[in-house]
């Protein structure tokens, strides 16, 4: 009976913000795979363990395709307008995602290491000579990965606002279908205008480039603004909620933070963003998927147009993985999280995101090394309510 099953997504535990729901911890332990009732009353396969989603997202008879029936949303969906090149298959998908995929190799983006470390040591230099305590997330958190990814597209950072609260509308669970096709509206005509500006005067910047193929025809006008709307919510979003939680973690675990403040090698810093990627997980609905045809795996039987669900957060916490998951160790070899996906749509800003993360992780403690939280851990408010986890505010002194 679909009643007697478990629902996703569940609340992060009580015990510590920073753990998979319980529940969802405590399927794990009964198999690789287990049926889940979602809020529209379907019932897809949640995939716990790290071998079992790899396989999948890997699989070439499994689809990223919203559109296809079994598809297991998150929310409803509005119906029309553009999607988004992630939530295609290939061979479309990867026609879209190579033409931006250049601004995201990994030489390209590490070009932009001193630019960023510029940005992070002036939005420190503003909190040293500001008041305290301080909202990290208004004043660092959110203005470092917006700084960054504004200047990547070639987007006016004065319009910051509008689109970061934009962004929050998309990315809540407990918005109407019709609130959130009114943010992405209004995001996507925002976009849309300024790749009609970079059509007529062309810059030397990302969304400069992506209407430069629809000059040449690889593109349409509104795929171009779709795509400027993907990479301008996902460039901010989820960077500023590693910051401010990373911080909170490790202002949680005082050892830990002190040796990533005392780490004088960037390998050691660098080890320690992929440890803060596998234990935090941020995004909250796990990766969704539909099957396009039977597949066996971990003995049951995946069915044609059956859906599922990679939680990442379970993955990562996987104990034939990473022994003692549920302890933040920065030491540990994490490079084997499934934090940014695994197979054709992993995520094309890692390398950005990591560089940023890295970066502010690496600065921010050194230069405050007094720093500290200025309420109780219970008066903190986490994003319960949302597709990517993180704190609202995050009130810090020194």
């Amino acid at each position: 009976m679909t009643d007697t099953l478990p629902e996703f997504p569940g609340v992060r535990a009580e015990r510590c913000p920073f753990d998979p729901p319980p529940r969802i911890q405590a399927l794990q332990q009964d198999g690789p795979l287990t049926k889940v009732r979602l809020w529209d009353g379907s019932t897809p396969w949640l995939v716990t363990t790290h071998a079992e989603q790899k396989a999948l997202l890997g699989h070439p008879q499994v689809s990223a395709d919203v559109t296809r029936p079994g598809y297991p949303l998150s929310a409803p969906r509005a119906e029309g307008g553009s999607l988004s090149f992630i939530l295609m298959d290939d061979p479309e998908h990867h026609r879209q995602r190579r033409m931006v995929q250049g601004a995201f190799t990994v030489r390209r983006v590490e070009s932009m290491r001193p630019a960023v470390q510029r940005i992070v040591d002036g939005l420190i230099d503003d909190l040293l000579a500001g008041p305290k305590p301080v909202d990290l997330v208004e004043a660092f958190a959110l203005p470092v990965p917006s700084l960054v990814i504004c200047e990547l597209l070639g987007v006016p950072y004065t319009d910051h606002d509008f689109f970061q609260d934009n962004s929050k509308t998309i990315i809540k669970r407990n918005v109407t279908a019709e609130e959130r096709a009114a943010a992405g509206g209004r995001l996507f005509e925002y976009l849309d205008t300024l790749v009609g500006a970079k059509l007529d005067h062309p810059g030397d910047d990302l969304l400069s480039q992506v209407a430069g193929r629809v000059k040449a025809g690889e593109l349409t006008r509104s795929q171009a603004a779709q795509m400027g709307v993907l990479l301008l919510i996902a460039g901010h979003e989820t960077t500023a909620n590693m910051i401010a939680l990373g911080t909170l973690a490790l202002l949680q675990n005082p050892a830990q933070l002190a040796l990533l403040r005392d780490a004088g090698d960037p390998k050691a810093v660098a080890g320690a963003v992929e440890e803060l990627l596998r234990y935090l997980n941020i995004t909250h609905s796990g990766r969704r998927r539909v099957a396009l045809a039977d597949i066996e795996i971990a003995g049951q039987v995946i069915r044609a147009g059956e859906g599922m669900i990679m939680a990442n957060d379970i993955a990562n916490r996987d104990p034939g993985v990473f022994p003692h998951p549920d302890e933040l160790d920065l030491t540990r070899d994490a490079r084997r999280h499934v934090a940014f996906g695994f197979g054709v749509h992993q995520c094309l800003g890692q390398p950005l995101a990591r560089l940023e993360l890295q970066v502010v992780y690496g600065t921010l403690y050194r230069r405050i090394p007094t720093l500290a939280l200025a309420t109780g851990l219970d008066r903190v408010p986490f994003k319960h309510d949302g597709q990517v986890y993180g704190v609202y505010e995050l009130p810090v002194t020194w």
